[in-house]
C-alpha cells in the first residue's frame, strides 16, 4: 500500500490553510495504480453477493462503476441536487460550516438489494452516513462501505456505526 500512497499528490493548504489535501487525480493517471486499486476495492468483495454499487458525486464516480463491473453489480450514482432527471430521494446532511444535500432517483434501489457504497475518502463520516440512510430509505441491506483512503484522525467510522468498512490507505 506504500507504493499506492507514494502515487496520491499531498498539497497543503488546499482548499484552506491548514488543510492538506491528498489528491488522487496522481494516482488515477498512474496505470499501474489504478489497477491495483480497482483491484484491491473489489477484491474485497469478491465473494459477496452484491447487487448494486453506489457511487457519491464526484470523485465515487471514478472508482464505483469499475467496482460494480468487476463484481457483475448495477452502479447508481448519489448525486448534489437538481442533477437527477427524474423524481428522487434526498437526504440532509451537516458539513463542518452549515448543510448540503443528497439525492438518488426513488427507484433506484429495490427492497432487499445488497448494496455497496463506494466513494474516495472517509472523513468525517457525514457524506457517508447520508448516503447509507438514503440506501436504507430505499429498502437497500447495506452491506458494506469502501473507501481508497480514511483520514483516520477525523473519525469518520464513528459516525457509521454497524457498518463494515473498508479503507485501502489510511492517512
Amino acid at each position: 500500500m506504500n507504493e499506492l500512497k507514494a502515487m496520491i499528490r499531498e498539497v497543503p493548504d488546499f482548499p484552506k490553510p491548514g488543510i492538506n489535501f491528498y489528491d488522487i487525480t496522481t494516482l488515477l493517471k498512474n496505470p499501474s495504480g489504478l489497477k491495483k486499486t480497482l483491484d484491491a476495492l473489489k477484491e474485497r468483495y469478491k465473494g459477496s453477493q452484491i447487487d448494486t454499487v453506489v457511487g457519491i458525486e464526484a470523485r465515487g464516480f471514478f472508482f464505483a462503476p469499475a467496482v460494480a463491473y468487476a463484481l457483475g453489480a448495477g452502479f447508481v450514482p448519489v448525486r448534489k441536487p437538481g442533477k437527477l432527471p427524474y423524481r428522487t430521494k434526498q437526504m440532509e446532511y451537516e458539513l463542518e460550516y452549515g448543510t448540503d444535500r443528497l439525492e438518488i432517483h426513488e427507484d433506484a434501489i429495490q427492497p432487499g438489494q445488497r448494496v455497496l457504497i463506494v466513494d474516495d475518502v472517509l472523513a468525517t463520516g457525514g457524506t457517508a452516513r447520508a448516503v447509507a440512510e438514503l440506501v436504507g430509505q430505499s429498502g437497500g441491506r447495506l452491506e458494506g462501505l469502501s473507501f481508497v483512503i480514511e483520514l483516520d484522525f477525523l473519525k469518520g467510522r464513528e459516525r457509521l456505526p454497524g457498518h463494515d468498512i473498508f479503507s485501502l490507505l489510511h492517512y
